[in-house]
């Protein structure tokens, strides 16, 4: 699996998933390189991009309904060089309706406040055997999340990933925010 580290990505004051969380989120996505693959809440792009790169012969349609994060993943498309990704300017719960067809997994990093309804239609647009993967940073976001996931009949497993980088001639950690990965499948 190639990992696209974090300074390879033009960043502004756009939502990034740090890259200890998106390598781990990729690996619960299951990725083959033909998989067809949907990110929802995209930011900046980095769990899409890291998947287009991982997916060749597949596909990634990326969902953000931020005008400055959609200049931001196509800027982030151009300098890593994807060539399978398709960014959707939208919001999510209307942009998903409109979507054809079935995704090997699907990336929920966003939900605009409706996640319940996101996940519901995600979980329709998943294969059978599908991977669902959902990043939180608030406790009350992920237990909600598999709260619904339970009411579907997903089977699902829940870490939560702190990650603290050590900097300076005085080794001072410093922690990035504690994130929930919610890995279900169809």
């Amino acid at each position: 699996m190639r990992i696209i580290k974090d300074d390879e990505f033009i960043r502004a004051k756009v939502p990034m998933t740090k890259e200890e969380v998106r390598t781990l989120s990729l690996v619960k996505m299951d990725i083959k390189e033909d998989s067809r693959i949907l990110d929802v809440g995209a930011g900046t792009g980095s769990v899409s991009i890291g998947a287009a790169v991982n997916c060749p012969k597949g596909e990634v349609i990326a969902i953000e309904k931020e005008d400055k994060a959609v200049e931001l993943i196509k800027l982030n498309i151009d300098k890593i060089g994807i060539d399978n990704m398709k960014v959707i300017h939208g919001l999510a719960l209307e942009e998903l309706k409109g979507l054809n067809g079935k995704f090997n997994s699907v990336f929920i990093g966003g939900s605009g406040g409706e996640l319940d309804e996101i996940i519901e239609i995600c979980y329709n647009l998943l294969y059978d055997e599908g991977n669902m993967v959902l990043n939180f940073i608030t406790l009350t976001n992920a237990v909600k999340a598999m709260d619904k996931l339970e009411e579907m009949g997903m089977e699902y497993e829940c870490v939560q990933v702190a990650v603290n980088r050590i900097k300076g001639k005085s080794k001072m950690i410093l922690a990035n925010n504690p994130i929930f990965i919610i890995n279900g499948r169809k």
